[in-house]
């Protein structure tokens, strides 16, 4: 498999018992009679695009809470993958998990089933603060999870954290990272709440008057940088924080471009130059793989790649041209701390970086917004601070 493509799998779980008050992912609670109708259909899917012309590198499962799975259920989509694609022995296989539904059980049977990198969302170590988020947790009860996880064998753990929350103090956040840092994850997600229209979050008229201003959101980003790095983390784009390699391998995909598959109800592609996603509506989705066992679907991958065959199940397919792909290289590179490679991008696009951005990297060196070293071109400190205007930069 040495000359083969890499790719990545990402498997959308949308379930969950109750929805944050931010959140404006597609997910619903949902019977169990239908989450088994829904785990049917996405096998179904997921075999009807195998393949073997790329090796899967990750393998994630995201929601939602997918941590609702089953030991059982988990291991039957892992083994569906497998049986589908070339899933590589030492692929990064992930599950995203609510502390409110995770179990020494379900630890113990998802490493069995192979998921070997536990993504535990926290967002908070106060509990006035997760009541306002809407979690279903406390700080309590996700401490027994971390733990139970580690006691049944988990080595590979990150956990989420969340700043800017209404009402949060500068000195709020920093005992969560800190609190965080002393358990010793492997990698550490820390990012700004956003506020989505028409979230309970969105809709509220009093709410962007509770959330900490600018100058307080910059302290948190740079203070809670400082005391990760007292810790040994280093951080690797702009939210995200690893011990020496435990960097996101799935994550890091979508940075620098490697081609992903999504499975399940809404989840996104970008497979064979283009991008789409799957139909949102889930009698639509059963209806399209729910009775198809055993058949293909109506695609072969030159189809995928020309767009053909491919309604109704995918929605709005985008052939992505060699323009966008220079902007998604730049906009997504600078997010991490190494940058781009000018040397990465000439072999890509046959073209050097500075005959195609050469008036917008000038510009925001004399800004001191970016800085290189003649082989790579990164955001500064400053640039971070107005990444939305500095990145931007790079869209034609």
């Amino acid at each position: 498999m040495k000359n083969k493509k890499t790719a990545s799998i990402y498997v959308h779980i949308p379930f969950c018992i109750k929805k944050c008050g931010y959140c404006d992912f597609l997910s619903f609670p949902a019977t169990e009679t239908m989450r088994a109708s829904y785990l049917d259909a996405l096998c179904h899917e997921i075999a009807g695009y195998a393949s073997d012309d790329r090796e899967i590198v990750s393998l994630y499962f995201g929601g939602g809470t997918p941590s609702l799975l089953t030991g059982a259920q988990a291991e039957t989509l892992i083994a569906c993958v497998g049986d589908n694609f070339p899933l590589r022995t030492d692929a990064e296989i992930t599950i995203e998990a609510n502390p409110g539904t995770l179990t020494g059980r379900k630890c113990a049977d998802y490493l069995r089933a192979g998921v070997n990198r536990l993504s535990i969302g926290l967002q908070s170590t106060i509990d006035r603060e997760l009541r306002i988020l809407g979690r279903i947790h406390t700080y309590d009860e996700f401490l027994e999870q971390y733990h139970t996880a580690r006691d049944k064998g988990f080595s590979n753990i990150s956990i989420d954290l969340m700043s800017a929350l209404p009402d949060q103090a500068v000195s709020d956040y920093l005992t969560s990272v800190e609190r965080v840092a002393r358990l010793r994850p492997e990698h550490i997600s820390a990012y700004s709440l956003t506020i989505e229209e028409g979230t309970p979050f969105g809709k509220d008229p009093e709410l962007p008057g509770r959330l900490p201003d600018e100058d307080a959101e910059r302290e948190m980003y740079y203070a809670a940088g400082e005391l990760l790095r007292g810790f040994g983390y280093e951080r690797y784009e702009i939210s995200n924080y690893a011990k020496p390699g435990f960097e996101s391998l799935h994550n890091t995909g979508y940075w620098t471009g490697r081609e992903y598959l999504g499975f399940g109800l809404g989840a996104s592609s970008y497979y064979r130059g283009a991008r789409y996603h799957n139909c949102r509506d889930l009698d639509r989705y059963l209806s399209l793989w729910g009775d198809s066992a055993g058949q293909r679907a109506p695609w072969t991958p030159g189809d995928v790649s020309a767009g053909k065959n491919m309604a109704p199940f995918v929605e709005d397919y985008h052939s992505v041209t060699e323009r966008e792909r220079m902007e998604e290289f730049m906009f997504l590179g600078l997010r991490r701390t190494e940058g781009v490679s000018r040397e990465t991008f000439q072999e890509t696009f046959h073209r050097t970086v500075d005959d195609v951005y050469g008036d917008a990297i000038r510009k925001l060196e004399r800004e001191k917004l970016i800085e290189t070293d003649g082989k790579r071109i990164k955001l500064t400190d400053k640039g971070i601070d107005v990444s939305n205007y500095a990145l931007s930069e790079f869209l034609f």
